[in-house]
């Protein structure tokens, strides 16, 4: 036994209402400039649709993930390392800005300037890239709400595989198809990809959290790690010539506050903790034969931090004691392994991926309230789980390599809490039978409701900060070497460099600890800071 710290992220599909916060606050945090302009390190999907970049699910075309060779063992799907070395110079498996979209402003200047005449001005869309007129049609939003869908639908890939198996399931007249959202940012992998196919070295993940980065300094942007990543979330900074990444906001994280997409999301579906693993396992589990069986493969890796063998291991590993504490009351580790009703994100891309996703039942209850039907109650709803629009199968092609079992365990529970509080709130008594048909009793679902339903602030983000003796290094050292993005005179930010302008490496400014850990106390406080008292 290797045990091993991740910080890991589950999101709550069901109450997802698809405002974008999240990708806005993302946006604006980490790609708000020059050569980033067509970046979303977070952005929210509706499916059924294409995805961003379109159709990345499309391994057969882009390459990414790993696959098993003829003696079952891991190698890179887009080839090893003497492919690589052939086609370093011309890596053709790539998105095209198409398949992502031209960024584009608006002319407004045309509207302000314009001379007093019989027409009206308008505001033509200009390309950031190039700054020439153009036709907007494509961007990283295109299907939002199921825009598009009867046009395009056909062309999710997850759509494809669920009609090769039953052809009547996905439909796309409006009164018969479903939606949902999927928020996406990178799965800061057990098992990365992006990190293997890296040639120069410069992506990595970190030993103390799981975090995956990209040295700027390192990277010569050969952008095989875009390739390499089945998701799609390793993106090219044209003006830099450099890879760049979702940091999964570690600089805040050392400090123990949430991501920037976690603390603005309006229906608070994102849970952030600790998970223990044995790193020994890894590669044992993404090995595993049958692609359905990921799943429980990678549950296998998990490690139970009660156990008391496995908190002796974390201490001989050098895992500190409040890292251990804060795997105990993990949230993701109780979505994830006590309850599982959050599911891995692909599992047969083989890269063990640490976002995982909680399915959504609400479309369900409200096409049985439609129906004149009681949504909350349990037959009903056990009933209608395998019939009704979203079909389990589509489900299961996203976050079960298509096996519908484990969707349909989540999906049950899930109803199961609902019908049980229900009568809680009622204040009738619950049946030991809703509980009992899920194999779970009374009080442990009213538990997982506290945290679904009702958590607070500190029971939703369970983060240990960095060790003291770490804090300068991890957020001072680790900046400007690690993931140097959007600081004054940094790459992206000014200067010329060998990649043309905004591509020139400046000496970075030391980012202070202090900074955080204020920012974390105005963020937390339930009264008003000092500092704004005194000016009023």
């Amino acid at each position: 036994m290797r045990p091993m710290a991740q910080i890991a992220m589950v999101m709550n599909l069901d109450k997802c209402i698809g405002c974008h916060t999240c990708s806005v606050t993302c946006k604006q945090a980490w790609t708000n400039r020059n050569g980033m302009e067509y970046v979303w390190f977070n952005n929210v999907e509706t499916r059924p649709g294409q995805g961003y970049p379109r159709r990345y699910e499309d391994q057969e075309k882009w390459r990414g993930g790993w696959e098993l060779n003829k003696r079952g063992a891991l190698k890179l799907k887009n080839g090893g390392r003497i492919k690589s070395l052939l086609g370093i110079f011309s890596n053709p498996k790539l998105p095209e800005i198409k398949d992502y979209y031209e960024p584009w402003t608006y002319d407004y200047k045309n509207l302000t300037d314009a001379p007093l005449g019989d027409d009206y001005p308008v505001a033509e869309p200009r390309s950031l890239i190039d700054g020439k007129p153009m036709k907007v049609e494509w961007s990283s939003n295109w299907d939002d709400n199921l825009g598009g869908v009867t046009e395009h639908g056909y062309l999710d890939p997850m759509v494809a595989k669920v009609r090769q198996q039953a052809a009547e399931k996905v439909k796309f007249a409006f009164e018969q198809t479903f939606m949902f959202y999927l928020p996406r940012i990178c799965e800061h992998c057990l098992n990365p990809s992006c990190v293997s196919s890296c040639p120069s070295g410069a992506m990595y993940k970190r030993a103390e959290d799981g975090i995956v980065l990209v040295d700027q300094d390192g990277c010569r942007g050969w952008r095989k790690c875009v390739t390499g990543c089945p998701y799609k979330k390793v993106y090219f900074n044209h003006a830099t010539g450099k890879a760049e990444k979702c940091t999964l906001c570690y600089p805040r994280l050392e400090v123990g506050l949430p991501t920037v997409c976690s603390e603005t999301c309006v229906g608070r579906l994102r849970y952030l903790g600790v998970i223990l693993y044995d790193a020994d396992k890894v590669t044992e589990a993404a090995s595993t034969k049958d692609e359905q069986a990921l799943y429980q493969a990678q549950l296998g890796v998990f490690l139970d931090p009660e156990d008391a063998e496995v908190r002796q291991a974390a201490e001989r590993a050098g895992i500190p004691y409040d890292w251990v504490e804060a795997a105990r009351r993990s949230p993701v580790h109780a979505l994830i392994s006590r309850y599982k009703v959050a599911l891995p994100l692909h599992p047969e891309y083989r890269t063990m991926p640490m976002v995982w996703y909680i399915p959504p039942l609400s479309p369900v209850v409200d096409a049985l309230t439609e129906t004149g039907h009681d949504g909350e109650d349990a037959d009903n709803l056990f009933g209608a789980i395998d019939t009704l629009r979203i079909p389990l199968e589509y489900l299961a092609e996203i976050f079960t390599a298509g096996d519908v079992e484990p969707v349909r365990a989540s999906l049950n529970k899930l109803a199961a809490m609902r019908s049980h509080m229900r009568a809680v709130n009622l204040g009738e008594r619950p049946g030991r039978e809703i509980a009992e048909s899920v194999g779970m009793d009374g009080p442990e679902i009213e538990e997982m409701y506290r945290l679904l339903a009702i958590a607070k602030y500190e029971d939703r983000y369970v983060i240990p900060t960095a060790a003291v003796g770490d804090a300068r290094r991890l957020e001072e050292s680790a900046v400007p070497e690690a993931c140097s993005l959007d600081h004054a005179d940094g790459p992206g930010m000014g200067g010329d460099g060998p990649f043309g302008q905004d591509s020139g490496q400046k000496q970075l400014p030391l980012v202070t600890i202090e900074n955080f850990h204020a920012a974390r106390k105005r963020q937390t406080s339930d009264d008003e800071p000092e500092d704004v008292r005194e000016q009023q």
